[in-house]
């Protein structure tokens, strides 16, 4: 009809975008081909520098293209003077915003303006600040952007206090900043840092320590400034309870104290002429200069890990010569010193079979904590199911007095189970650390070497570096799958009761040298396999089986004596 638009089809609209499409990639092709071309030639001209800009102008995510560009601008540096490599540098960072432009996110766009940056004989920090601000603007989750920021302020030296405040506009802004949170928490401990405290008289170092560096810094920020942090993050989880960044950084404040790295606790065996040390967190006993010293007598001796699976492990054996301290009627003096970390241990054998030392378990009880506590407590009333304001509760109460709220923590964890269900195996493995450490500290003020722990649902082990000195441990009828290879620390262990769980895996049970009985009813060992780690064990006499698939295969009982020849009473 006269007058109308005529409307194409959508098969012609789909044909010319085709063409259209085919028309711009044979242009990109045959200039992408004439640059490799080039590069083949070892040609670093302008037309090559034209080239790669008009590619990388289209796609700013072809890494091979930045390479050669690069190449070419160090060409260019050899053959121009010192104003004209200025003025095509600052072209380049004139196309790297165009480049920006197009893919914010681009890593070889943010790389190539860090090389560029680095190269300039006079860099405007100031301006490439202005970019970083400009694009944080629009997306102040960009990481690359973040990055570069980084590298900007260490070469312009922008002042700490400056980049606080920095991060104070951009969370003021928006407090779901994951990105300006984290960069505080960088930022605090060198513009605020904790005064160091003074040596306890049980550590004093043998020999000065080295001064504290930026990177060997403790990260712990003075209380007054703590305040501070606590009433800014209280507005932003007040202000939006649901959103979980303020409360990743109120977290982090909390859990600012790092653990004393020290010798924890030292065993030493006359029967096994064994010595095993603990320290407060995995290391490499080879890096770490440990020295033996016996009677005043440096020991040569090597150390190990008490399972070939850990390079870094928080427990490292080592065996006396023959005939060193075997006669329980000698007295001797055993030091052992940690030079890395001018730190040491005693421990004085006396008449007996073993000794040991022990650091205490500490407990930070302070006013802020139960201030924070009843803040949150408030904040709960009003929001009952927020589950980050249950687990900060919960890790309030364990910073405070973990025997105290041990009721109180069990419910947060019910409740946490059933409003955030997706994570309900979480909140178990976290409950069952929970209760292993009040566990343990009732063990410590109860000084036994009895570990019991029974009908909790325990669905994991941990802190067994702990327990290095225990001699009876019982986990039964809990929710347990497997002895993992952390048990082959507890060095002391003579007896191990783990019925009714679901236990499928011995693996931790590994030359545990006075380990004499094993009860693993009703559990699911369902081959010989499974328990081959048990050969390990000299001493084990005691074994029950009762209720495992393993004892329905044939000839079982023949083939445990074979594979477990200590064994003398065995229960099928």
């Amino acid at each position: 009809m006269h007058g109308r638009v005529k409307i194409k089809s959508t098969a012609q609209q789909q044909e010319e975008k085709r063409k259209e499409r085919e028309k711009k990639l044979k242009i990109y092709v045959a200039a992408r081909d004439a640059c490799f071309s080039k590069r083949k030639e070892g040609v670093c001209d302008d037309e090559a520098l034209q080239l790669t800009q008009q590619l990388l102008s289209s796609n700013p995510d072809f890494a091979t293209l930045w390479n050669y560009r690069r190449e070419i601008l160090m060409h260019l540096e050899t053959v121009k003077d010192k104003d004209e490599v200025q003025k095509i540098y600052e072209t380049e960072l004139s196309f790297l915003e165009s480049c920006l432009k197009m893919n914010p996110k681009s890593y070889g766009s943010w790389h190539h303006r860090y090389w560029v940056s680095a190269r300039l004989p006079q860099p405007d920090w100031a301006r490439e600040l202005s970019l970083c601000d400009r694009c944080l603007s629009l997306d102040d989750r960009n990481f690359h952007c973040w990055d570069y920021r980084r590298m900007v302020v260490k070469m312009s030296g922008v002042p700490v206090d400056k980049e606080l405040e920095f991060t104070d506009r951009l969370i003021g802004s928006n407090f779901s900043n994951y990105s300006s949170w984290h960069y505080r928490s960088t930022l605090l401990p060198l513009l605020h840092p904790q005064s160091p405290e003074p040596p306890s008289p049980s550590h004093e170092p043998s020999q000065p320590s080295p001064p504290h560096s930026p990177q060997t810094h403790s990260h712990r920020v003075c209380e007054e400034q703590l305040l501070k942090e606590y009433e800014l993050v209280q507005n932003a989880f007040f202000t939006d309870p649901n959103d979980q960044s303020a409360w990743f950084y109120y977290r982090w404040l909390l859990g600012r104290a790092e653990r004393e790295e020290m010798i924890s606790c030292v065993y030493v065996s006359r029967d096994e002429e064994r010595v095993a040390v603990a320290f407060s967190g995995p290391v490499i006993a080879q890096s770490v200069s440990l020295l033996l010293v016996l009677d005043g007598q440096p020991q040569k001796v090597e150390w190990r890990s008490v399972h070939p699976r850990f390079k870094h492990s928080p427990v490292w054996i080592c065996d006396l010569p023959p005939g060193t301290i075997s006669d329980i009627t000698s007295e001797h003096n055993l030091t052992v010193h940690w030079t890395e970390k001018y730190t040491h241990r005693d421990c004085a054998l006396y008449t007996v079979c073993s000794s040991f030392c022990r650091s205490e378990l500490s407990v930070e009880k302070t006013s802020v904590l139960q201030s924070e506590l009843q803040s949150c407590n408030q904040l709960l009333e009003l929001e009952p199911l927020n589950k980050w304001c249950l687990l900060t509760i919960v890790l309030l109460m364990r910073a405070l007095d973990p025997l105290g709220y041990e009721k109180e923590t069990l419910a947060h964890f019910q409740t946490l189970k059933e409003v955030d269900s997706m994570r309900s195996a979480y909140y178990s493995d976290l409950c069952s650390k929970f209760m292993i450490e009040n566990t343990i500290l009732k063990m410590e003020y109860a000084e036994v070497r009895v570990f019991s722990i029974t009908d909790k649902n325990l669905t994991t082990l941990c802190h067994l570096d702990q327990l290095l000195l225990v001699t009876h441990i019982n986990l039964s009828s809990n929710q347990l799958r497997r002895l993992p290879p952390q048990f082959a620390m507890l060095q002391c262990l003579e007896v191990l009761e783990v019925d009714n769980n679901s236990i499928e895996n011995l693996e931790g049970l590994y030359h545990l040298p006075k380990l004499e009985e094993v009860l693993l009813k009703n559990n699911k060992i369902s081959t010989l396999a499974d328990l081959q780690p048990l050969a390990s064990c000299p001493k084990l006499k005691r074994l029950d089986l009762r209720g495992n698939p393993v004892t329905q295969m044939a000839n079982i009982e023949s083939e445990l004596a074979e594979l477990l020849p200590s064994v003398t009473d065995l229960l099928l």
